[in-house]
C-alpha cells in the first residue's frame, strides 16, 4: 500500500512538473530588467507578436504558451537585437543561454529544439563564410523539416536570379509538406514578386528598338498554344490589353482597322490579355471552388471582349495572371494598352504605338 502511494505521488509530481503547451525560457546576460518578445515570422509578411516576458535582474525569462506554438519560424527579440529560431510544433521547453551583445552572431546555446540548434549552426557557418550556394542547395534537399529548409534559403540567398532555383525548390518542398499553408503561399508570392522585379529590370535592357523580341508562348481561350516566334517572316503588332481596360477597348477599333487593311500584306496582331487573377487576390478567396468560378468568369469576359470588339485575328493568348502575367513582366508592361511593333526578322521596330495613323506610319516602313 505504501509502495503504491509512493508511486502515485511520484506520478503526480511528474505530471505537475511536466509543462502543458510550450515554454520559451532562458538566461541572457546584459539584458537585465528588459523585455523579451516572441514573434511569429511569415516570409514576405510583417512579424506577428505572439508573446512576451520580463527579464529578471539575473537575466532570466520565461514565456508560457499553454496552447503550444505551431510549427514555424519565430523571432526572439530583446531591444534592438533579434535572432530566429525554428520549431517543429512538438517542443515542450526551448531554452536559450547567451550574451545579448553576441546573439546577432548566433553565439549562444539553445536546447529543446533540434531545428533551432541546426538553424543556429547554419547561421554561424554562414557568418564564418564556411557555406556556399551549393551547401545551401544540399541542405534544402536533405533537411527533414521543410520550414527550416525554406527559411535558410530565404535568409541566405536573397533575390539573386541565379540562385532562384534553389529557393523555388525549397518552396516546392514546403508546399508539398504543408499544402495551402500561409507560409508556403506567402513564400511563393515572395518568389514570384522577386522574379517579376528581376525581369522588369531586365526589360529595360532587352526591350529596345533593334533588339530581338523575347519569345512568348501561351495558350488561347481553347487551350491551343501560340508562340510569337512562329510568326517570324511577318510584321507583328504585339498588343497587351485586357477586357477590363477602358482605354484598351477604345483603342481596339484602331488596331482592327489597320489589321483589315494590311492582313494580306504580311501583317498580323499577337494579343496578350492581362485578364485573370493575381496571386494575392487568389490567396484571399475562401475555397478552390470560389477560385475556379472567378477564373472562369474572368476568362469568359476575355472571350466576350474579343467577340464584341471584332478582334478577328487568331493570336489571342493569356496566362490569366493579370499584372503578374509573365510576358507583361518580361516586356516591362506596367500600363495598358501597350504595343510593340516587331519586324519580319523578329526584332523590335517601334514601341507604344497608339491610333491607326501611328501604327500605319511605322508599318509602311516595314512592309
Amino acid at each position: 500500500m505504501l509502495l503504491m502511494l509512493a508511486l502515485l505521488a511520484a506520478l503526480s509530481w511528474q505530471c505537475s512538473t511536466t509543462p502543458d503547451g510550450t515554454t520559451i525560457k532562458g538566461t541572457i546576460s546584459n539584458a537585465q530588467n528588459m523585455q523579451v518578445y516572441i514573434d511569429q515570422v511569415i516570409i514576405g509578411k510583417a512579424s506577428n507578436i505572439v508573446g512576451k516576458a520580463d527579464i529578471s535582474p539575473s537575466g532570466k525569462f520565461e514565456a508560457q504558451f499553454p496552447e503550444g506554438l505551431v510549427a514555424g519560424v519565430y523571432n526572439l527579440r530583446i531591444g534592438a537585437q533579434r535572432i530566429n529560431f525554428v520549431l517543429n510544433g512538438k517542443e515542450k521547453i526551448v531554452e536559450f543561454e547567451g550574451d545579448l551583445n553576441r546573439m546577432p552572431n548566433y553565439d549562444f546555446k539553445v536546447s529543446g529544439s533540434p531545428d533551432s540548434e541546426t538553424y543556429a549552426q547554419v547561421m554561424r557557418a554562414l557568418i564564418a563564410q564556411q557555406y556556399q550556394a551549393d551547401d545551401i542547395s544540399r541542405f534544402v534537399d536533405t533537411v527533414a523539416n521543410p520550414i527550416l529548409g525554406a527559411f535558410v534559403a530565404f535568409r541566405t540567398l536573397g533575390n539573386s536570379p541565379q540562385l532562384m532555383p534553389i529557393q523555388q525548390k525549397a518552396q516546392q518542398n514546403l508546399a508539398a509538406a504543408m499544402p495551402n499553408s500561409e507560409m508556403a503561399t506567402e513564400y511563393a508570392n515572395y518568389l514570384q514578386f522577386a522574379e517579376a522585379q528581376y525581369y522588369s529590370q531586365r526589360a529595360n535592357e532587352l526591350i529596345q528598338v533593334g533588339q530581338p523580341a523575347p519569345d512568348i508562348k501561351l495558350a488561347n481561350p481553347n487551350g491551343k498554344e501560340y508562340a510569337l516566334s512562329d510568326l517570324k517572316g511577318k510584321v507583328v503588332l504585339l498588343d497587351f490589353w485586357a477586357s477590363w481596360c477602358g482605354p484598351c477597348r477604345r483603342e481596339n477599333p484602331n488596331v482592327v482597322e489597320v489589321y483589315k487593311r494590311y492582313k494580306d500584306k504580311g501583317f498580323t496582331v499577337f494579343s496578350v490579355s492581362l485578364d485573370g487573377l493575381d496571386s494575392r487576390t487568389a490567396s484571399r478567396l475562401n475555397s478552390q471552388t470560389e477560385l475556379t468560378e472567378m477564373m472562369k468568369n474572368s476568362k469568359q469576359r476575355w472571350v466576350e471582349a474579343i467577340k464584341q470588339d471584332g478582334l478577328i485575328w487568331e493570336y489571342h493568348v493569356s496566362d490569366l495572371k493579370k499584372w503578374e502575367s509573365f510576358p507583361a513582366t518580361m516586356y516591362g508592361v506596367n500600363s495598358i494598352p501597350r504595343t510593340f511593333l516587331i519586324d519580319r526578322e523578329g526584332k523590335i521596330a517601334a514601341l507604344n504605338l497608339r491610333g491607326a495613323s501611328d501604327i500605319e506610319a511605322e508599318l509602311k516602313k516595314l512592309l
